[in-house]
């Protein structure tokens, strides 16, 4: 997922409720992706929840911060590495701001030699 979003980009991501997020959760075995929504406020997250199978959110904690003991923010459509107060190491992918792909060109048809 990081690699699309260094070659396509993100549109900005504002302040608000942000339905469309993947939380990726880094465990030793890799990492699990769950559906989910965060609230971004003065361009920080503030607020993380996951999905629920019954479409439901439940939040996710509300103590955390990034590597340098502040308020994540993210760039280019991920967030910074968040930590939370037991210790989970997880991302917030914001996948509905992924630029779409490039159109390509379309090559000419050359005309045929009869």
């Amino acid at each position: 997922m990081e690699y699309l979003f260094s070659k396509r980009g993100s549109n900005p991501i504002e302040n608000g409720i942000h339905y469309h997020v993947i939380v990726s959760y880094s465990k030793p075995a890799g990492n699990v992706c769950y559906n989910g929504k965060v609230i971004v406020e003065n361009g920080a997250i503030s607020k993380i929840f996951t999905e629920l199978e019954d479409g439901t959110f439940e939040e996710l904690t509300k103590k955390f911060t990034n590597t340098k003991n502040e308020v994540p923010r993210f760039e280019n459509g991920i967030s910074d590495l968040i930590i939370t107060e037991n210790g989970m190491k997880i991302h917030v992918i914001f996948v509905d701001k992924l630029k779409p792909k490039a159109k390509a060109y379309k090559e000419a048809e050359l005309p045929e030699d009869n």
